[in-house]
């Protein structure tokens, strides 16, 4: 089975996959956000991010590979009563645009390998306008113990010292490591090793 039927198949299930809420470390910076900024939203799925970001007043671009998931997004905003473009694209080897972005949140994307790690890394920062702001969030090394969603290969969760590695041009850049239950639909349920990252460009 291809990764795409996969996360079709997924997707295919009735309600929304990571549930409807945001991403609790999105919600908690929403301080750091203005209304009118355009956001774009990496590897949205089916939408809970990218539609909070337009319940805040902003300009929201949320890129998926999945069509379901694409489709469950357009149905979710229409709901809440918000506008948020959507496009149907393989992130790993989309034409990252420049300097379009106020804000670029990316949410466990962690789908990509070690090979593809570092060219969508690159892209975010690319994406950014001057003085935009970078949102990341990602499941720990540790996450291998908890065992309550995300990767099953090491090789794909974060480090402090990857995320510096890939960051530190950033004009400020702060990582923060903790465990916390979290609860995002069925498949992030419990407690979790994460990582946060906020940074300016």
């Amino acid at each position: 089975m291809s990764e795409l039927q996969r996360w079709e198949d997924r997707y295919a299930a009735h309600g929304y996959l990571f549930g409807e809420a945001p991403n609790a470390f999105l919600a908690r910076q929403a301080t750091r956000l203005r209304p009118g900024w355009a956001a774009l939203s990496v590897g949205d799925g089916d939408g809970r991010n990218g539609v909070w970001l337009a319940e805040q007043g902003l300009v929201v671009h949320t890129v998926d590979f999945s069509p379901t998931a694409i489709a469950k997004a357009e149905r979710l905003a229409t709901q809440r009563g918000v506008a948020i473009r959507t496009e149907c694209a393989d992130i790993l080897t989309w034409s990252w645009p420049h300097a379009a972005y106020d804000a670029v949140v990316a949410i466990f994307v962690q789908f990509a390998l070690p090979s593809e790690r570092a060219r969508m890394f690159q892209g975010m920062k690319q994406a950014l306008k001057p003085g935009g702001l970078l949102l990341v969030e990602g499941y720990g090394s540790r996450q291998l113990e908890y065992a309550t969603g995300g990767p099953k290969q090491l090789a794909q969760l974060y480090t402090p010292e990857l995320l510096r590695q890939a960051f530190g041009d950033m004009a400020s850049l702060d990582i923060e490591e903790y465990d916390a239950e979290i609860e995002e639909g069925e498949r992030h349920k419990g407690m979790s090793a994460l990582l946060d990252l906020v940074a300016i460009k």
